[in-house]
């Protein structure tokens, strides 16, 4: 089977490198019309766009900012017309620890929620308001097994940032479905990332590692084409639903 996204505009945050660019890959690889957001990581969204060609265009924004959130939904809109999936990707894990000063945990805690539960919420009102009136649309949050089974101390935040996007999530699919608007989770386990480098380093690779069922830890190649499917309207009756990805070390 082969899924051609051909005619589609997808909306990948957080695409400059690990789970995203890997998604805004295989989207283009379908026939999609990538807009490859990031914040920072400019030269490897140029490089990623580059390499899509025609099929991609990169775009800029802080999403802890809610005007930029909205800023670059606007900028995809009036650049694309159209778009037919999100993607709500981006995210940060911030090390945290409990014994911190808590106006510094509290920092922490507000960063990341802004970045990876704040963002997606704005992104996906705005999506929901465009696909109603479009015909409708998909929303694809990247979730965590972590919003299930709880993460480190050092990262209550991402856990409860990621718990969160589960939630929206359903709450999305259940009351805008008869719009035409579906919305699906994907929950990845710990993933060979860039970001996942700091907890390598401060656990051990063979502590990330000890409990998956598989020979090697999940790569970001290994969630995109779930993520390609969802949005390919195959799946549109599993709408609410959460694909675990994550080598078998959380199956709920």
């Amino acid at each position: 089977m082969r899924i051609d996204l051909t005619g589609t505009a997808v909306l990948v945050s957080g695409a400059s490198r690990g789970i995203g660019a890997a998604i805004a890959r295989a989207m283009a690889e379908a026939g999609a019309l990538v807009a490859v957001h990031y914040h920072r990581q400019r030269a490897p969204a140029e490089a990623l766009a580059g390499e899509l060609g025609a099929n991609a265009e990169i775009f800029q924004a802080d999403l802890a900012q809610p005007e930029a959130c909205a800023g670059l939904w606007s900028r995809v809109i009036e650049r694309f017309g159209r778009v037919h999936t999100l993607v709500n990707n981006a995210g940060i894990a911030l090390s945290s620890a409990p014994e911190a000063p808590l106006d510094q945990w509290v920092g922490d805690w507000d960063a990341t929620l802004a970045t990876n539960l704040r963002a997606p919420g704005i992104l996906s009102k705005l999506a929901v308001e465009h696909f109603s009136a479009q015909g409708g649309g998909r929303i694809i949050n990247i979730s965590s097994r972590a919003a299930f089974r709880g993460d480190q101390p050092h990262y209550l935040a991402y856990a409860a940032s990621k718990a969160g996007l589960v939630a929206l999530t359903r709450s999305i699919a259940r009351g805008y479905g008869k719009a035409g608007v579906l919305a699906f989770n994907v929950a990845p386990g710990f993933t060979r990332t860039e970001m996942a480098e700091d907890f390598i380093r401060q656990y051990g690779e063979a502590y990330a590692s000890s409990d998956i069922a598989l020979t090697r830890l999940t790569e970001p190649r290994d969630v995109a084409p779930i993520v390609v499917f969802l949005a390919s309207g195959l799946a549109d009756h599993a709408t609410g639903c959460t694909i675990d990805v994550n080598a078998g070390s959380y199956v709920h």
